[in-house]
């Protein structure tokens, strides 16, 4: 049983480590109905916690839950003790504190984008909270830690995500990032609806050259035979020219 505890917890932070950005050491939340729970079925939380969620962890709480203790009953004295020796998470409620549910629930805002596990006993604080997408509950049943399937608001907040329908802030800041890495910034895209001035520039150096002329076709030159064929047809006498110079001389008659 224990076994099958640990895989069905390895389940569900992996979930929130790969949706929701979830990293150790895991900053956990808790207030004194967690802490009484815990002792009166004499579990160590600090040194069981961390094996349950095969990590590091960091518990912590607020000044308005430990107030809280102090208004309550006598017989929860031991949950205080138990409680002040975890870190102290500054609140909104320095001057006035408000009970441990509403503190908590101002804690994680709309987003838990401090990325806090919630400990408690409180059935109307996890409800309220189960309507906040990313928000890991943590509570005792049975004398055993329990980590709680991830709401119906978380798996619809991924679907969401998944589907292309929402941005979380972690990827609009890496968003952002990458704009301006590569030069996409705010003022770059808020010129992008003005026209640029074309800067004036020097004419083409090609284009101011003249055009030269074309050469005129030569004639191909005469060779020496083509000349000797010439002379040779310019020497020749017409036919019958020697009958004509006898007919002309009277000493032939």
């Amino acid at each position: 049983m224990k076994i099958k505890r640990q895989k069905q917890s390895k389940k569900t932070t992996s979930f929130y480590k790969y949706n929701f950005c979830f990293r150790e050491p895991y900053q956990i939340l808790i207030d004194g109905t967690f802490c009484q729970a815990a002792l009166k079925n004499k579990i160590q939380i600090k040194e069981q916690l961390p094996k349950y969620l095969m990590g590091e962890v960091q518990l912590c709480t607020t000044n308005c839950a430990l107030k809280e203790l102090d208004t309550l009953a006598k017989n929860l004295y031991g949950a205080k003790l138990i409680l002040q020796r975890f870190q102290m998470r500054k609140c909104k409620h320095t001057k006035d504190p408000v009970p441990a549910s509403e503190c908590l629930l101002s804690m994680l805002e709309e987003t838990n984008p401090h990325h806090y596990f919630i400990a408690s006993q409180d059935r109307e604080l996890t409800t309220a909270l189960k309507k906040i997408p990313g928000v890991p509950l943590l509570y005792i049943i049975l004398n055993t830690m329990v980590l709680d399937k991830p709401s119906e608001s978380s798996l619809k907040h991924v679907e969401a995500v998944q589907l292309g329908r929402f941005v979380t802030p972690t990827q609009q800041s890496s968003i952002q990032t990458r704009k301006e890495k590569e030069g996409l910034s705010k003022d770059r895209n808020d010129n992008r609806g003005k026209k640029r001035k074309r800067k004036s520039s020097n004419p083409n150096p090609l284009s101011c050259l003249k055009k030269k002329k074309k050469p005129m076709p030569q004639q191909p030159q005469k060779t020496d035979g083509e000349k000797k064929k010439q002379s040779r047809h310019r020497k020749r006498k017409p036919a019958g020219g020697k009958e004509a110079a006898v007919s002309s001389n009277p000493t032939t008659a």
